[in-house]
């Protein structure tokens, strides 16, 4: 392992910066302090600013009836805030909202699992989400609810606006009746056999064996939810959303940022052709239809619910409508995952367009694919998987959750969650390379020169190391502008990484024993590695809020530091005294990781057998399936390992244009060649044809 190790830092790149970015580094690194740029202020209620850019960021409103697990943290909520923090780390003027989502059938059906009112549910597990998410961090602005009265106005005022301009309907549907119970059974109270894949423990409303939206009736030997009787099918009226009447609606997808997943769901929905969707059912709990002769209804949590984003704004300031009736000065950002994108990206979205009120509509859809757990999927039921009330209990810090559900964040396919995996990552990436830098360098500058920063004399070879660098600063500010929040870890452990390969070469452990002028450039390398130490605090912050402020506090570093631009700047002058190092991480143990396993492994008996997700590219097959089952044949997977291939191509090409490291490159590389045979094989090619092509400008 040390060997590993060791060659694993002496990894050098081939290739050294123009003279002229050189030159472009320097200026910047010489920037007098007075200039530097300052972090805004950030004053509550938070409102948009002229000449500022406004963003609204929301991240979809978890179900109140569950615990979320690590999937559901990182779908949404995790996701969302770390890109908040980067924009305001970017001094942009932006506002983070999300809440719990309290209405509909779920929250009913839970009550009266557990004997209690809906409301008594929702008090309950609204505490349970909000100290979940404190403990993982998530920095919310407003973090509120959808059971307000604020909700009911708003939901009702949207509904008046689309019926006054002629895009509700009313029609009757064939619904499931329990004499029983002596009542019309919504989608959750209905269990039964999928008509489609014959899953046999189906909902009403959808499969969770094949995924796909059904109707209750459809459903094979139906049972009521309460008492386990069967159904007959009676009339009932309903109110429905004239979806192919909202014009216009194609415009909200013409700009901003979306998922390539967000693209294709919603195409496809488009594509095939809008249809009335009803917004009514016959609950008690929900927001009251306010229509005569359909008072005893509720809406439909999926017009409701996002509706959830604007009442939760105005539970946060009165002056709510400066973001959600200000389309022009307010870029709208949405992270959920891929199971709620048509609800958010076309029936919200129609709904505000509808009432013709000059709302702001979503202009970035920021959507993740599934992640799993180990070889299955995360099951409360069966205890399998880390749910958000457990986390804490394993000893091991939010941080390193935060930091190893955004290493393998399901951005482009399904992923899964591993404990060897999360074991390598913190033992590998954490402790042997950030932690290992940070510390080393932090320690020697405290042990052989009184933690006082030294004059730092640029070499050639410092030079190029602050070239270097600032291509992966700018590389990390493109990923995270656009969301590409993977990427951003690599360029922070790319960063660490050129620190463990300057401080190896240069030996200042060495120098300093030598001459006088040898132990002022050990100074001058160990001064420069509290900067790069300084810059990665900052790159942190987004992904590891706490590892950030540990490693600010022992370099005593200012606040003015937390502002990210383009630019490497020297925030540590020559004097200053940093405080007491000590080490950021610490190692798993074989021995824990195998008792985590063990108590999250669940009932063997009781497991489903599916197929196994791995974090490789390779594992392609059957993505977006549950949205895309209209696609003729195999198209789906052919059109995602093409825009797989794309994607991988391109990151290819910026770390070589980066001259990235070899063994970074190299990796790449292997993935790039395994999507192209995989997208051979499913095009019925030979897949080794696919990566055999002759060079250009060589002869066999």
């Amino acid at each position: 392992k040390i060997k590993l190790v060791i060659f694993y830092v002496l990894q050098v790149p081939a290739e050294r910066v123009p003279a002229e970015e050189v030159e472009a580094v320097l200026a910047a690194w010489k920037t007098n302090p007075g200039k530097f740029p300052r972090p805004r202020k950030r004053e509550h209620p938070i409102l948009p600013q002229e000449n500022l850019r406004n963003i609204l960021v929301t991240s979809a409103l978890p179900y109140v009836n569950n615990v979320p697990h690590l999937g559901n943290i990182i779908g949404c909520v995790l996701s969302a805030d770390v890109f908040s923090r980067f924009s305001r780390l970017r001094n942009y003027n932006v506002l983070y909202i999300c809440g719990t989502d309290e209405y509909g059938t779920a929250t009913e059906t839970k009550a009266m699992e557990e004997g209690v009112t809906p409301k008594e549910i929702c008090d309950k597990y609204n505490v349970l989400h909000s100290k979940i998410y404190k403990w993982f961090d998530i920095d919310f602005d407003f973090f509120g609810r959808t059971t307000t009265q604020q909700q009911t106005e708003i939901a009702q005022d949207i509904f008046w606006k689309l019926h006054k301009r002629g895009y509700i309907q009313k029609d009757s549907v064939d619904q499931l009746h329990c004499t029983k119970c002596d009542k019309f059974l919504a989608d959750r109270f209905v269990e039964g056999t999928c008509p489609m894949c014959n899953f046999d423990d189906a909902r009403g409303d959808q499969c969770d064996g094949c995924g796909k939206l059904i109707n209750a009736v459809e459903l094979k030997n139906p049972k009521c939810k309460t008492c386990k009787s069967s159904p007959v099918i009676r009339n009932s009226h309903h109110l429905f959303l004239d979806l192919p009447k909202v014009s216009h609606l194609d415009k909200v997808f013409e700009a901003g940022t979306w998922t390539h997943n967000a693209k294709v769901i919603t195409s496809s929905w488009i594509r095939d052709g809008l249809k009335p969707r009803c917004i009514s059912r016959d609950l008690k709990w929900g927001t009251p239809v306010p229509l005569e002769g359909y008072t005893d209804k509720v809406f439909y949590v999926w017009y409701d619910a996002p509706i959830g984003y604007i009442s939760i704004t105005a539970n946060y300031t009165s002056e709510w409508k400066k973001w959600w009736k200000n389309h022009k000065q307010v870029e709208f950002y949405n992270f959920l995952g891929k199971d709620n994108v048509p609800f958010h990206s076309v029936i919200f979205p129609a709904c505000l367009l509808g009432a013709d009120d000059d709302y702001t509509v979503v202009k970035h859809m920021i959507a993740t694919e599934y992640l799993n757990y180990e070889d299955t999927k995360f099951s409360k039921s069966r205890n399998t998987g880390v749910f958000g009330d457990q986390a804490e209990d394993t000893g091991i810090k939010a941080d390193i959750y935060r930091f190893y559900l955004l290493y393998v964040r399901p951005e482009s396919q399904d992923t899964a969650f591993s404990w060897d995996d999360f074991q390598l990552k913190n033992n590998g990436e954490l402790l042997n390379n950030l932690g290992n830098f940070i510390n080393r360098a932090l320690m020697f500058l405290s042990n052989s020169f009184g933690g006082i920063m030294q004059e730092i004399h640029e070499t050639d070879d410092d030079l190029q190391l602050l070239a270097l660098i600032t291509r992966e600063l700018k590389s990390y500010i493109h990923h995270l502008e656009n969301c590409r929040l993977r990427d951003g870890i690599r360029n922070i452990l790319t960063i660490s990484r050129l620190g463990n390969q300057y401080m190896q070469a240069n030996k200042p452990w060495v120098l300093a024993k030598g001459s006088a002028e040898e132990k002022k450039r050990a100074g001058s390398v160990v001064s420069l590695c509290a900067e790069v130490s300084c810059l990665l605090s900052v790159l942190l912050q987004p992904y590891m809020p706490s590892t950030s402020a540990i490693i600010q506090e022992q370099l005593h570093a200012p606040p003015t530091i937390n502002v990210i631009t383009g630019d490497f700047l020297a925030f540590l002058p020559p004097g200053h005294k940093i405080g007491t190092p000590s080490p950021l991480f610490q190692k798993i143990e074989n021995a824990t990781i195998s008792e985590l396993k063990l108590k999250f492994a669940g009932k063997p008996e009781d497991k489903p057998q599916p197929k196994k997700i791995t974090n490789s590219a390779t594992n392609i097959n059957g993505l977006l399936a549950p949205r895309l089952e209209n696609i003729p044949g195999n198209s789906v997977d052919v059109d995602k390992l093409n825009q797989a291939v794309t994607d991988q191509g391109l990151k290819v090409r910026e770390l070589k244009a980066a001259k990235a490291d070899k063994s970074v490159v190299d990796a790449e590389v292997a993935t790039l060649l395994q999507l192209k045979k995989d997208l051979a094989s499913a095009q019925g090619q030979n897949p080794d044809a696919a990566t055999t092509g002759k060079k250009k400008g060589k002869k066999k």
